[in-house]
């Protein structure tokens, strides 16, 4: 049995269209993995508040504001060796290309650095991302030029095997 988990990311693009990424690593069930600034909602937040919240926490980057849902999905991972399924809202934002400030939170959460991936990146990584589909998510809205798409419910999403 899962334990039920709501948690909002935030997409963050540079002027050229790269994104954000941490890398994290669930040492029980998924793996290293690369996924944008966010994480689990407390209480009485709104996706779009805890999405703005854990973007502050994590990069320490003040003047951004998660403005449009780019997606919604669930996937399962252990969070401090509980078994969650967490049900996730992803939001677009644009900002400078620039490194986050100190964060405690880095440790604590598991997160083994950062980098800005281009478009080009994404789509050859053989890495893991979360969501698997933010390649061709960021494609979609980059091809239309706008943050005005319909969000995409991806459903759920299973982990991918163990390398």
């Amino acid at each position: 049995m899962r334990t039920p988990r709501r948690a909002a990311r935030v997409a963050v693009l540079d002027p050229e269209g790269a994104v954000f990424l941490f890398r994290y690593d669930d040492q029980v069930e998924v793996g290293r993995h690369w996924a944008m600034p966010g994480g689990g909602l407390e209480e009485s937040e709104t996706p779009q508040e805890g999405a703005l919240r854990e973007l502050r926490e994590e990069t320490g980057w003040y003047d951004l504001e998660p403005g449009a849902l780019l997606c919604t999905w669930e996937h399962d991972f252990c969070r401090n060796g509980t078994p969650v399924r967490q049900h996730e809202h992803i939001y677009l934002t644009h900002g400078p290309r620039r490194e986050p400030t100190d964060s405690t939170t880095h440790e604590a959460e598991q997160m083994l650095g950062w980098r800005w991936w281009t478009h080009a990146e994404l789509t050859a990584t053989t890495e893991e991302l979360w969501p698997p589909q933010l390649p061709a998510l960021l494609g979609r809205q980059r091809a239309t030029g706008g943050d005005r798409l319909p969000p995409v419910d991806l459903g759920y999403v299973p982990p991918p095997p163990r390398r």
